[in-house]
């Protein structure tokens, strides 16, 4: 019950801004200890590894410590106490309706033919340069990132609860958001970052997949073709540095008979990754929208399916 009040709250809710996001607070700290740990460690490829490689550790560990332990004490003044504070936790480790949001903001601005307004929308869910893009990149850029969100933000955190409550699921948002602060491949995160990118890797191994199929499913549901995202999914599924990324953007791309990726910009550096999909049809706003019903149903199918394995668990 407790996924399932979490989905629905996160449904209504969406992040508020108050109070602030576990996120939020996790951010702080990774950008307090990398300051720390860069200067205590020598700067060399061996001393940034070990730097971020501690700070890899001690971030994940000590969430799920701190979260596990109030969640115990509360429990222990009262089990409905207890109750609460797992549901809202779980709620805040959710992004369905916050993402659903911010890309349908995107896909408004592109209503308005405001280019600027629009690079600035999807800036706010994207991590690339996003001033370099035109019309067509805006909209590529929101469609792969719904699809990618939907195992990062919605299949693995629900995984997760679904196997340790709160605690595992905050401890994976840590990762996660550690891989999306220091996870580059550039020159200042090569080494400090590359322990955590991998966890990530680890970490969203198996819902990465399992989001995929979800998202195949409910391809045919809203009305996209099925055979194309298995087709695309089989072929394309590993077109992307990380081994994740791609499964869901590669189902995506099939279902609409688009193409993703290729050319992007991060920090002003240009990286050439390969595509996914064939371009047999023009990738327009609408598609947002319809990759938005895609990233809903999955995200409904996924918390049923966790919240029906974890109450067969609990019965077992």
């Amino acid at each position: 019950m407790i996924i399932l009040f979490a989905c629905i709250l996160d449904l209504i809710l969406g992040d508020p801004g108050f109070p602030p996001h576990p996120v939020v607070i996790m951010g702080g700290f990774i950008r307090w200890m990398e300051k720390g740990l860069r200067s205590i460690f020598p700067k060399s490829s061996r001393g940034e590894l070990v730097a971020g490689a501690i700070l890899a550790v001690v971030l994940p560990v000590g969430t799920f410590c701190f979260s596990g332990g109030l969640l115990y004490l509360c429990y222990r003044i009262h089990p409905w106490l207890g109750v609460a504070l797992n549901t809202f936790w779980c709620y805040q480790c959710l992004a369905i309706r916050s993402m659903l949001l911010e890309s349908r903001n995107v896909y408004r601005t592109l209503q308005t033919e405001n280019l600027e307004a629009s690079q600035q929308a999807v800036g706010r869910i994207v991590g690339r340069d996003t001033h370099v893009l035109g019309r067509t990149g805006v909209v590529k850029a929101t469609v792969e990132t719904v699809a990618e969100n939907f195992s990062d933000g919605v299949m693995a955190p629900l995984f997760f609860m679904m196997l340790g409550g709160a605690p595992l699921a905050l401890m994976y948002k840590s990762v996660n958001t550690m891989d999306s602060m220091i996870g580059y491949k550039n020159d200042r995160y090569l080494y400090f970052g590359r322990v955590a990118a991998h966890m990530d890797d680890v970490c969203g191994f198996f819902p990465a997949r399992l989001g995929a199929f979800l998202m195949m499913i409910s391809s045919g549901l809203c009305g996209a073709s099925v055979s194309g995202a298995f087709r695309i999914w089989w072929r394309d599924r590993y077109h992307h540095a990380s081994p994740n990324s791609a499964q869901t953007e590669s189902v995506i791309a099939g279902a609409f008979g688009v193409q993703l990726a290729g050319e992007a910009f991060y920090f002003g550096k240009r990286y050439d990754k390969p595509y996914i999909g064939d371009a047999t049809n023009e990738i327009v706003p609408e598609h947002i929208l319809r990759v938005n019903r895609i990233f809903l149903v999955s995200s409904l199918l996924a918390t049923v399916l966790c919240a029906l394995v974890r109450w067969k668990l609990w019965t077992y």
